[in-house]
């Protein structure tokens, strides 16, 4: 069986890059095909492993800075690939992959991390961002949304069917698109993150992601300058990088770390009181290592984390993403207990062999 598998672009890695490393374990002779790519963020991963084939948009110069700006290139981008000597073609979706064309005979499956944030659930979000305080930016993004979503109703059916990575995606696909999906969580490698036994805490909390808007890291910073008494560590990079150290000057009992190796990372998620989790997430891999490395979770409780931390067992919720909000949920942290056992099995319904397991049996059944 010919297998394609088919991704956004490949640029730096996350979540999604996590989950086509998977498909990548399961199917050892697939095809990638993606919109760009950049070998040299990959060399330690199995995707160079792959063929990776690009479109068109890799021979624009100067593309990994302008990709972004060409929203109204990727619809003609990614209708280009030739897939027709492919018997399944896996898409991991989060903005235009569900919309490679297939044939009759070939079977289509769409992996959703989310439906096109920009056009629909995060629209308001994304036309107010600071990168589009450019009014000639922003008038034409406004032009061009509409045409944009045209598109991708009808890419929408093109997948043969849909996997959702959490319920909250499920109801955008079923919002958005009119189609229905199954649930699967995607991959998180909770073996890395596990310690052999329970280590002693350290007295800081801790929280690491990319350094963009949406994920509120300012927010949780803010807050602990109200806590001069209350350590934390940010752990990440991103265009919100100054913006966060700019919040934490001053302020001794903030520490602005800045890019950390995965060394690094694990050590102090396992030796964290408590991680620190302000965003709005579609699933939210990094909560689950945190349990995983047996460290609870404080997380605004809303979108993907109402499925990953259980309120009171293996973590807190904050109802909103106030600085007032994360401190009253801070202070009662202090007064509970987690067990260190209860938190590592939580995770493990997360683990590589869970999503591998779930995937191959779905495919299986609608091959």
């Amino acid at each position: 069986m010919k297998v394609a598998l088919i991704h956004e672009w490949l640029i730096d890695r996350g979540g999604a890059e996590n989950c086509l490393e998977e498909f990548c374990e399961m199917y050892l002779e697939a095809d990638i095909f993606t919109l760009i790519y950049k070998p040299e963020t990959f060399k330690d991963s199995i995707i160079s492993k792959h063929k990776v084939h690009t479109s068109f948009l890799q021979k624009i110069p100067a593309i990994f800075k302008l990709y972004r700006n060409l929203p109204m290139l990727y619809p003609l981008a990614i209708e280009s690939f030739n897939l027709s000597k492919y018997d399944l073609v896996i898409s991991i979706h989060y903005s235009v992959t569900h919309g490679v064309k297939t044939k009759d005979k070939q079977l289509h499956i769409s992996f959703t991390c989310t439906p096109a944030r920009f056009l629909w659930s995060g629209y308001n979000e994304y036309i107010n961002d600071p990168m589009l305080k450019n009014p000639i930016k922003k008038l034409l993004a406004k032009l061009i949304i509409p045409f944009l979503r045209r598109w991708d109703l009808k890419a929408s059916k093109r997948p043969d069917f849909y996997i959702a990575i959490a319920e909250e995606i499920k109801q955008r696909i079923k919002k958005y698109y009119r189609r229905d999906s199954t649930v699967i969580y995607p991959p998180v490698d909770t073996e890395m993150f596990k310690p052999k036994k329970p280590i002693k805490k350290g007295n800081f909390y801790f929280t690491i992601s990319r350094l963009v808007p949406y994920k509120k890291v300012d927010l949780i910073a803010k807050a602990f300058t109200k806590m001069g008494d209350k350590q934390l560590l940010i752990g990440g990079k991103g265009l919100e990088l100054e913006h966060i150290k700019e919040i934490a000057k001053g302020h001794p009992n903030i520490k602005v770390l800045g890019f950390i190796s995965d060394e690094e990372r694990i050590k102090l998620e396992q030796k964290a009181k408590a991680f620190i989790f302000a965003a709005n997430e579609d699933f939210g891999i990094v909560p689950v290592e945190a349990q995983a490395a047996g460290t609870p979770v404080i997380a605004f409780g809303k979108g993907g984390a109402l499925e990953t931390v259980m309120d009171g067992k293996t973590g807190i919720f904050f109802n909103e993403q106030t600085t007032d909000s994360l401190i009253a949920a801070v202070k009662r942290f202090e007064k509970m207990h987690f067990d260190f056992k209860a938190l590592i099995s939580h995770a493990n319904r997360f683990s590589n062999g869970k999503f591998r397991d779930n995937i191959a049996k779905f495919i299986s059944g609608k091959l």
